[in-house]
This record gives structure tokens, C-alpha cells and sequence, in this order.
């Protein structure tokens, strides 16, 4: 399908483009022509929007929403959510979802050969603070295989979900741990073309908010648009 490699993401190389055929799926879902523009209605723009009675007390602590807390490695992961400009964007919905630390997600497609855990659903949400802020708890995803290609496993990863006042100002990412050897090997990471980009979507070690005896911790901020952005989802 060569006509769809000319319809590519604006910064190409920042973001990754719409058509990467080592991730075999883009060669079914990569638009063959060119994309139209649906302007937004007033009602589009200012609503719904969410707020604090939409959150539960827990849902910011994924080993808390259980009777007991879930087997695997307890991490925190927290960051900023920031525009082009570098200024903090506050009220944004940040929602997340994973799989388990023996990478299978509590979902009934998934049937990967790997042991369910019953203290984990692997999804939470909460609101960016006044400057920005984020914070969850939850524990280290495992590597699973994927069938895109011989061997393919990928690595250890956290989905992120940010919605802006409104309900159709939503933006997708996934964030992936430092030093992971699987790296190198994911077509969906490898997917942005430009290595200082990519490596947006790599969570920093973060000494300072590691919890002793208790969780490593690690940051990830979240530039929603820019040269600088944070590599988003098809």
C-alpha cells in the first residue's frame, strides 16, 4: 500500500508515523487517504468535565483496590502534565492501564499463559493537581508476547490516558522503564523515528520521591503538543 506512506503525523519523526510496517497491525489500520478535519461544536469543547466526585478515594492506588495487595514489585510513578509552552495543565484526567507483574492484563481476550492475579484490575485514574501534578501506585508490568512477529515480546510498559475539560481532548501514550533490554526490540516503541522523541516515552529513576523499604519510584512527564511532545498513540 505505498500511497499511504505520504499521509503522515505533522513532526514527523516526533510522533510516530501512521503506516510502520514492522508493527504489523498499522498496514490494516493506517488511513489510505487523506484525513479530515471535523471541527468541534461548543458542546464538544467545554464538556463533560470531569471532576473530584468522579474519582474514588483508590483509584490512584492500584495495590489498594483489593482485598490484599497484589503480587509483584510496588512502584510510584508521577509526573506533570504540561502544553507546548511548558505550562502545567491542571484538571487533566490521567488514567492508566497495565498488565500484572507476570504480564497478563484481567481481560478476556488476553490469553496469555500467564497466572491471573485476583488483587489486581490494573487500571486506575485521578486529576492533576492545581501545578500539574500526578501521582499512582501500582507494581512493575511484566513482559508478554504479542505475535507480531517471531519471538516478539513486549516490554514492560504503563498505558496512559490524558483528557483535557472535554470529552474529545484525549491523548494516548505509553511509558516504558529505563535500561529494559526489550527495547531495542519493539516495533511499537521503535515506531517514532527520532531517538530524543522516543526516548520521551522512557521513565526517569527518580531518587527523590522513592519510598525507603517500601517502592522505587519513577517520573514520566507528559508534553501534550510541541516540537517537544510526548510521542502519542495512532
Amino acid at each position: 500500500m505505498p500511497e499511504i506512506a505520504g499521509y503522515r503525523r505533522a513532526w514527523f519523526g516526533g510522533q510516530p508515523d501512521y503506516l510502520y510496517p514492522p508493527y504489523t497491525s498499522t498496514t490494516l489500520r493506517a488511513p489510505a487517504q487523506p484525513l479530515v478535519l471535523l471541527p468541534h461544536t461548543l458542546s464538544e469543547v467545554t464538556g463533560p468535565v470531569f471532576g473530584v466526585d468522579d474519582i474514588g478515594a483508590a483509584d490512584n492506588d492500584l495495590t489498594m483496590q483489593h482485598e490484599a495487595a497484589p503480587l509483584g514489585e510496588r512502584i510510584i510513578v508521577s509526573g506533570r502534565v504540561l502544553d507546548a509552552n511548558g505550562r502545567v495543565v491542571p484538571r487533566a484526567l490521567v488514567e492508566i492501564w497495565q498488565c500484572n507483574a507476570a504480564g497478563r492484563y484481567a481481560h478476556k481476550v488476553d490469553n496469555h499463559d500467564a497466572p491471573l492475579d485476583p488483587n489486581f484490575t490494573g487500571c486506575g485514574r485521578m486529576l492533576t493537581d492545581a501545578e500539574g501534578h500526578y501521582r499512582f501506585v501500582t507494581i512493575k508490568p511484566g513482559a508478554y508476547p504479542w505475535r507480531n512477529h517471531y519471538n516478539a515480546w513486549r516490554p514492560g510498559h504503563i498505558h496512559f490516558s490524558i483528557f483535557g475539560q472535554g470529552i474529545v481532548t484525549r491523548l494516548v501514550t505509553q511509558m516504558y522503564f529505563p535500561g529494559d533490554p526489550l527495547l531495542a526490540y519493539d516495533p511499537i516503541f521503535n515506531s517514532t523515528a527520532d531517538d530524543k522523541a522516543r526516548q520521551r516515552l522512557v521513565a526517569q529513576f527518580d531518587w527523590e520521591n522513592t519510598h525507603p523499604e517500601w517502592a522505587l519510584a519513577y517520573r514520566f512527564d507528559i508534553i501534550l503538543r510541541g516540537r517537544e511532545a510526548t510521542p502519542m498513540e495512532r
